[in-house]
């Protein structure tokens, strides 16, 4: 292709690629009014727990799946321009747990809930960031974001943001260390292995002749061939949670927070674990909660557990990880969070 051809050909990709940007603002900008408008359409509402259970599942998968398809383009952008190396460099650092701190403040600044947090950290294995360092990300993002911090300064006060996002800063790093230092790569699923051995990001100089075309169509690949793969579990794992999500038992995870015994912090992460929401929509029930008679800590556990270690969450990264190496992340970061409530309940 000579010169002319390869700059009309890069300027109408580029075009399109334009297009295809806004659109996707314009249905993400949209997606709750939809909901309402759909829900509205059927005569539910939200007022009932079905109705808040469909708008969740409605509003949830798109949203998810729009992620899932901008991130992984970018990342297949990328690829064209930093190799793998480069990449596991930057957030792997060059001293043990300086890569697992740096993506954990990247965790404060992405205020993703856990299923949304899902697509970057498949963005990260993709261009071949260390596997401990990709799970530091996936718990802090959910779990330690800007709107997790704003709520919980405005309804608590700063010496319960800034303890809550010390402790949990401090979970995602040393449980993402802690994953590192135990060398599971290989209980990633073979088609992720697969995608990180034949990362095709190539020299500097073949990178450099590369023309923005073949680049974004690079791009529109890696989402064909991933979100292929995963949309499906995505629809899964947000209907279990659609389905648990409009019906919050209140008052018995109250009479349980409550107690004074030492098991009322782990039940709590039991009890968090099979839910699914964001910190936005769980906060207030984590008010409710202390408004009832739960212990500060104990329902911080909850809470945590609700946003970094969801069902639906395991659900969709089963498609990614082997049940040996979910079970290990699910383990360490429970561990944490139960750690994060004692000291909670003690502090407080």
């Amino acid at each position: 292709m000579n010169q002319p051809e390869q700059t009309f050909s890069s300027l109408k990709a580029a075009a399109m690629t334009v297009v295809a940007a806004v659109a996707w603002l314009v249905v993400y900008g949209n997606l709750e009014p939809a909901a309402d408008f759909l829900l509205g359409t059927a005569v539910l509402g939200r007022a009932t727990p079905f109705g808040e259970a469909l708008h969740f599942f409605i509003y949830e998968v798109p949203k998810v799946l729009l992620l899932l398809t901008a991130v992984v383009f970018v990342m297949g952008v990328i690829h064209t321009f930093v190799s793998a190396e480069r990449t596991r460099a930057i957030l792997s650092g060059r001293r043990l747990g300086v890569g697992n701190m740096l993506a954990a403040l990247l965790g404060i600044v992405t205020p993703f809930c856990s299923c949304s947090a899902v697509p970057l950290f498949i963005g990260f294995l993709q261009a071949g960031v260390p596997l401990g360092v990709t799970f530091s990300f996936l718990i802090s993002a959910p779990m330690v974001n800007e709107v997790a911090l704003a709520l919980l300064f405005g309804m608590f006060g700063w010496k319960v943001a800034l303890l809550y996002m010390a402790m949990g800063l401090l979970v995602a790093i040393v449980a993402g260390m802690t994953i590192g230092r135990l060398g599971m790569e290989r209980y990633l699923e073979e088609w992720v292995q697969q995608m990180q051995q034949n990362c095709s990001c190539g020299t500097d100089e073949t990178d450099e002749a590369m023309s923005w075309a073949k680049r974004l169509r690079e791009g529109v690949t890696h989402v064909r061939e991933i979100v292929g793969k995963v949309w499906l579990y995505i629809v899964l794992g947000v209907g279990l949670g659609a389905g648990i999500h409009g019906y919050v038992p209140e008052n018995f995870m109250a009479s349980v927070m409550g107690a004074e015994a030492w098991w009322s912090v782990p039940a709590a992460v039991l009890l968090g674990v099979p839910m699914y929401s964001n910190a936005a929509g769980i906060l207030p029930v984590v008010q409710a909660l202390l408004g009832k008679g739960a212990a500060l800590g104990t329902v911080m556990a909850f809470m945590m557990s609700v946003i970094a270690l969801s069902a639906p969450e395991m659900i969709i990264l089963r498609k990614v990880l082997k049940p040996q190496l979910i079970a290990v992340f699910a383990g360490v970061v429970a561990i944490g969070i139960m750690l994060v409530g004692f000291v909670f309940n003690f502090v407080f």
